[in-house]
C-alpha cells in the first residue's frame, strides 16, 4: 500500500534536501516487526545464525549485483535487527574517487568475513553529514541489474526479498511467523560523516553481539547500554 501522510500520519525526519542517490556511505538499520528474535540467538557473545539469519546474509552479499553502484561494507545480523555499512558510487563498476581503495588496493566492502553473521570492511573516505529515519519507498522485486538507485530503493528491495524468502521459510521449512509485517516499517539511517564516525560504527557493528545483554533492542536486556554510538 502506498504511503499516504493524511491518513498514516507518519512525520518524515529525513534530512531535507539531501540527494540520498549521491556518492556516500550509510549506516542502516532494519528491526524486525515487534522485535521478533527470528534469525538465530547470541550465545557467549557471538551470534548464531539460523537458517533465516543465513538467508538474510545471503540477499546482503547480493546487494551489489542487483544495483551495480552499490557496495557494501561491515554488516552483522542479530537476532531481531540488522546493521549495515551501504556505500553508493558514483558509477557501476565502483570507482568513484570519494571511494577510496587502502594501500593494498582492496575497495569498500572487499574486508575479511568473521563468519559469524558480521563483516568488517577496508578503508574508505565518505561524504557529509547529519542523521535521520524515514520509510523506505519505491520497491524493486526483481533481481535484474539496475544503475543509480537511491538509498531508499536499495534498502526497499532488500527488506522485500528478506520478507519473500522468510514467508517461502514459513510455508517451506517451518519457520517461526511474523505479525504483519517481517520489518518495521521505518529503518533508520545515518549519513557517516567521516573516515573516524565510520571506524566508529564498524567497531560498534564489531562489538554488537558482545553488547547484546544490554541492546535496546533486546526484550530481555538486563541493562542500558549507556555508550550507544548514536546516542
Amino acid at each position: 500500500m502506498k504511503y499516504d501522510p493524511k491518513k498514516h500520519h507518519r512525520r518524515s525526519i529525513r534530512l531535507k534536501g539531501y540527494d540520498y542517490s549521491q556518492p556516500g556511505a550509510y549506516f542502516i538499520t532494519l528491526v524486525t516487526q515487534d522485535r521478533a528474535c527470528l534469525f538465530g540467538e547470541v550465545v557467549d557473545g557471538e551470534m548464531r545464525l539460523n537458517e533465516a539469519g543465513r538467508m538474510v546474509e545471503k540477499l546482503w552479499a547480493k546487494l551489489h549485483h542487483k544495483f551495480p553502484n552499490v557496495q557494501t561494507d561491515a554488516f552483522v545480523i542479530m537476532p531481531n535487527h540488522f546493521h549495515g555499512i551501504i556505500v553508493i558510487t558514483s558509477n557501476p563498476v565502483g570507482a568513484d574517487p570519494r571511494v577510496c581503495p587502502d594501500e593494498t588496493g582492496a575497495h569498500a566492502g572487499m574486508g575479511a568475513h568473521t563468519g559469524m553473521g558480521a563483516h568488517t570492511g577496508a578503508p574508505l573516505r565518505v561524504c557529509p553529514d547529519e542523521t535521520g529515519a524515514h520509510t523506505g519507498m519505491g520497491a524493486h522485486t526483481g533481481m535484474g541489474a539496475h544503475t543509480g538507485a537511491p538509498l531508499p530503493e536499495i534498502v526497499q528491495w532488500f527488506k522485500t526479498m528478506t520478507t519473500n524468502e522468510y514467508i517461502r521459510g514459513v510455508k517451506q521449512s517451518g519457520w517461526p511467523p511474523f505479525r504483519g509485517r517481517l520489518w518495521q516499517r521505518n529503518y533508520y539511517e545515518h549519513i557517516i560523516r567521516d573516515d573516524a564516525f565510520l571506524n566508529r560504527i564498524r567497531q560498534y557493528i564489531a562489538e554488537n553481539p558482545l553488547r547484546w545483554h544490554l541492546d535496546r533492542e533486546n526484550p530481555h536486556r538486563t541493562g542500558t547500554d549507556g555508550d550507544h554510538i548514536l546516542g
